[in-house]
């Protein structure tokens, strides 16, 4: 088992990619908070769109965007790093203006703009991702993943609260909200471009063998699929079940977000942290578990009906979050362990794929199966749940704890040699 060290702000910084990268992936978090929350009220308000037509523009351009992983998988693997997470900004600035210039009651110009900001969106974790495994490695490449994913929650969470506020402003509000996203993109693209991080592009294995990433990850991103529904049980599931189930006040679904926000944003480094003194695998599937309990949770208190239902899904959503963030600080970090070098980039598309997939589904699924009763819902993604946990812990692979520095491309020499300050 190995051993777990305090590691310094200074020094995770570092492992994030530097000052201006971590101030990028700020801006870039706070400008997207302030208008990914409230497209759809967009597409209404300011476009005069329906909310069904609205929300089907909005779908079909993030499933669309799914398609564009392939290629920034290969872009990463020829070397490219700081540069694909500069265009992923840059593309959403795209889809900013386009949304800004599209006129009222024209469907065909806001899913073009909702395509840009379903590309961008998509590429953003897989390119960021590799920009920390190239520069990092072991649990202090963990811990980096870590304290991206709650920084990029907290810019998120802020400036969807700026948002809100700002919402009393009708139209006019949303539409200023747009053009400062843009601004705020633009600016977070030049510093991440300004960084200039390449790798030299790994070879291929000249056996012949392992061209591609490795069969093993297979069965992984297929239990990702399901795992990554978690993400999307306090803002779609539980707001469902206490409003239409419970008839709970909608104070209580913005005090499970907020609860939710506040959780990750603090504990997603310490508790990844902590785990790294056990292997990767066994943390992901301690996950799988710990959701599947939580969803067991919610099956028995929304049994309590009004009245107690609703601080009881409460409670039960704080387990929820724990697993949550768990699988958050586990499953990349697995991802990225067990890619070969040569495939990181393709490897970490797969993976965003399967999470992209998972969280374009899992709306409807939910929404299919809430009105069954909530034996059908919680003990539904309880069992998949359970299922995936079972598949990832069936997994073989060598070394896989958190903690461990004897990775390929790993030393201080490795880095040195696939990471250099020039432009990506």
């Amino acid at each position: 088992m190995a051993t777990t060290t305090k590691i310094r702000p200074r020094a995770l910084v570092r492992a994030c990619g530097g000052p201006r990268y971590a101030v990028a992936l700020a801006v870039d978090a706070l400008g997207t908070g302030l208008l990914r929350p409230f497209l759809l009220l967009y597409g209404v308000l300011v476009l005069r769109l329906s909310a069904p037509v609205t929300g089907i523009a909005m779908t079909v351009g993030i499933v669309a965007g799914l398609a564009c992983m392939p290629a920034v998988g290969r872009w990463l693997d020829r070397g490219a790093r700081s540069t694909v997470v500069a265009v992923s900004m840059l593309v959403r600035v795209l889809g900013v203006a386009l949304l800004l210039a599209t006129p009222a009651g024209h469907v065909w110009p806001f899913a073009t703009a909702a395509l840009f900001l379903g590309i961008g969106n998509q590429a953003w974790p897989a390119a960021h991702a590799a920009v920390v495994a190239t520069v990092s490695h072991g649990r202090e490449r963990d811990a980096a993943l870590a304290a991206g994913r709650a920084l990029r929650n907290a810019g998120l969470g802020v400036g969807a609260l700026i948002a809100t506020v700002c919402l009393t402003g009708g139209a006019t509000a949303l539409r200023a909200l747009a053009a400062v996203t843009g601004l705020a993109c633009l600016a977070a693209a030049a510093l991440a471009w300004s960084v200039h991080l390449r790798a030299h592009p790994a070879a291929a294995p000249g056996d012949g063998t392992d061209h591609g990433p490795a069969p093993r990850m297979r069965a992984l991103l297929a239990a990702n699929v399901v795992y990554v529904f978690c993400l999307n049980v306090p803002e779609i599931a539980l707001p469902l079940i206490l409003v239409t189930q419970l008839h709970a006040s909608p104070v209580w679904s913005a005090a499970v977000f907020v609860t939710n926000t506040v959780l990750v944003v603090t504990l997603q480094v310490p508790v990844t942290v902590l785990m790294s003194r056990f292997a990767r695998r066994t943390v992901l599937v301690l996950a799988g578990v710990v959701l599947t309990a939580s969803y067991l949770g919610f099956l028995a208190a929304t049994a309590l009906g009004p009245g107690w239902g609703a601080p009881a899904v409460a409670a039960v959503s704080v387990v929820c979050t724990l697993g949550e963030i768990v699988y958050a600080g586990s499953a990349t970090a697995l991802v990225t362990h067990l890619a070969p070098a040569h495939a990181l980039g393709r490897t970490l598309a797969r993976f965003e794929l399967s999470s992209g997939l998972g969280l374009a589904v899992s709306p409807t699924v939910i929404t299919a199966l809430a009105p069954h009763g909530p034996a059908a819902l919680w003990g539904s993604l309880a069992a998949a749940t359970l299922l995936s946990a079972s598949a990832v812990a069936a997994g073989k692979d060598r070394g896989t704890r958190l903690g461990d520095c004897g990775e390929e491309h790993t030393t201080a020499a490795a880095r040195r040699q696939y990471a250099r300050a020039t432009p990506g």
